[in-house]
């Protein structure tokens, strides 16, 4: 980089999420990108997790079924809208307490593509830990015409802002003295 510009560099934070201050109820956080399911996920999944149901990996069978053709296994489908929420509900959390009220309210095939929403519904102080609060969330999972293919109740512990201690130079996750420093700039 010329000398010229050295001016214009500056270490910046990234995004590093909501702190249990931060959640209201009555938000509604439209989590980024969507997400197409393909039948590779789908075939991994069923058999990682060993589910034999022949719904979902033979397509003989499933072709003979209401539906005519392979369901995307459930629980990928709750795995993926949990994991698409992560970035604005509980990169702070402490741990997840509970997936509550689970429902499949219509199938997922391969080539659908998942959106995601979190409605934030209670939040209160923890009775047993002061760094953290508890947040109950609604979690919505849509394809792409708009069906609503999935909610459940979440609720994460998660930290309070006072005793994080994030950086531009250290944030969470990095180990100290790793990548840019400040010092660089002087």
């Amino acid at each position: 980089m010329a000398d010229d510009h050295d001016h214009d560099r500056r270490l910046v934070s990234g995004w590093e999420g909501r702190y249990f201050e931060d959640f209201a109820v009555g938000d509604v956080y439209k989590h980024p990108y969507g997400r197409t399911v393909t039948e590779t996920d789908n075939v991994w999944f069923t058999n990682v997790t060993m589910n034999l149901n022949p719904m979902h990996f033979n397509e003989a069978y499933a072709a003979e079924t209401e539906f005519g053709e392979r369901l995307v296994d459930g629980t990928f489908v709750i795995a993926l809208a949990v994991g698409m929420s992560v970035i604005d509900i509980s990169m702070n959390a402490t741990a997840n307490l509970g997936y509550d009220t689970i429902r499949h309210h219509a199938p997922v095939f391969h080539g659908d593509t998942i959106f995601a929403e979190s409605e934030v519904t209670e939040k209160r102080e923890s009775d047993s830990r002061d760094h953290v609060g508890i947040v109950t969330t609604e979690l919505r999972a849509y394809n792409e015409d708009d069906e609503l293919v999935l909610s459940l109740e979440r609720t994460p512990m998660v930290l309070k802002r006072e005793y994080a201690d994030p950086s531009a130079a250290q944030p969470t996750g990095w180990p100290e003295g790793v990548g840019t420093q400040p010092a660089e700039f002087d």
